[in-house]
């Protein structure tokens, strides 16, 4: 074994015995320190879910917006009923060439892509609240009539 490896290996075992024991004495920081400290066995970015965020929709209806999306703001990711980061990304183009969004076009379901959603939804699918970027109870229930209502 190599030796960050043992290091983990000896951190652990002394971890579980304190645990066991009802203490964390075992497990100092000094010990832990005193070697070299261990590597990730992977990376964050390994790990990290899809964001996916439906924002209510079900999968079937998610699917009719990914069909828009693909028809319209250059999808071409998987059609699979989850708006995940590509899904997004491209409902970020739309909203920035028709809608007055200013954010990145990163994917992310923020305050400045949920208000240019708002403003869609306000003119076209009886979105009711105010503009302020927050996707409650109103602005999920306009985005289900603009997913039954757009075909792809």
């Amino acid at each position: 074994m190599r030796p960050n490896t043992v290091t983990r290996t000896l951190v652990s075992l002394t971890t579980a015995v304190g645990i066991a024991a009802g203490t964390l004495a075992g497990a100092s920081t000094g010990f832990a320190a005193s070697e070299a400290p261990a590597q990730p066995a992977v990376s964050s970015e390994a790990v990290a879910p899809l964001a996916v965020n439906n924002l209510g929709l079900s999968t079937a209806e998610a699917k009719k917006v990914q069909d828009w999306l693909k028809k319209y703001h250059g999808y071409k990711g998987a059609r699979d009923g989850q708006l995940g980061t590509k899904s997004w990304q491209a409902f970020q183009r739309g909203l920035k060439k028709h809608w007055d969004y200013k954010g990145k076009i990163d994917g992310i379901v923020g305050p400045k892509t949920v208000e240019a959603l708002q403003r869609l939804l306000k003119k076209h699918w009886g979105y009711k609240g105010k503009i302020d970027g927050i996707a409650g109870s109103g602005t999920k229930a306009a985005f289900k009539r603009f997913a039954n209502g757009n075909p792809g």
